[in-house]
């Protein structure tokens, strides 16, 4: 059994950074994990993905080059290092993992149905 817990969410200005973090417990390691946000009104989407071992990174073209995903297996831990935040990132941030039969690829990798663990989500509001 996984279970994901998702923090560091908030309130934040345009511009500012913001780091989330998910905890994991569970047989985890060796699988792929990602992030996920749901803005208000809209379809859950991907923002970020890497890789069992951290080697492996990919992201949403509105995450690119202004977030950063990263993982301590040690401590089972991922995390979403976000920068330059702008009003369009508000949205409840989730952490899922990768079905462990999953080809990934880059357009695997983004699809909500490829994930069977989720947490429960973290709130980020961005404000203008």
């Amino acid at each position: 059994q996984v279970q994901l817990v998702e923090s560091g969410g908030g309130l934040a200005q345009a511009g500012d950074s913001l780091r989330l973090s998910c905890a994991a417990s569970g047989r985890t390691f060796l699988r792929y994990m990602g992030w996920f946000r749901q803005a208000p009104g809209k379809e859950r989407e991907f923002v970020a993905a890497i890789s069992w071992n951290g080697g492996r990174t990919y992201y949403a073209e509105s995450a690119k080059g202004r977030f950063t995903i990263s993982r301590d297996n040690a401590k089972s831990m991922v995390y979403l290092q976000m920068n330059s935040l702008k009003p369009e990132d508000t949205a409840v941030y989730y952490c899922a993992v990768l079905r462990p039969d999953t080809a990934v690829t880059g357009s695997s990798i983004s699809e909500v149905a490829n994930y069977d663990y989720w947490g429960q989500g973290t709130q980020v509001t961005v404000s203008s």
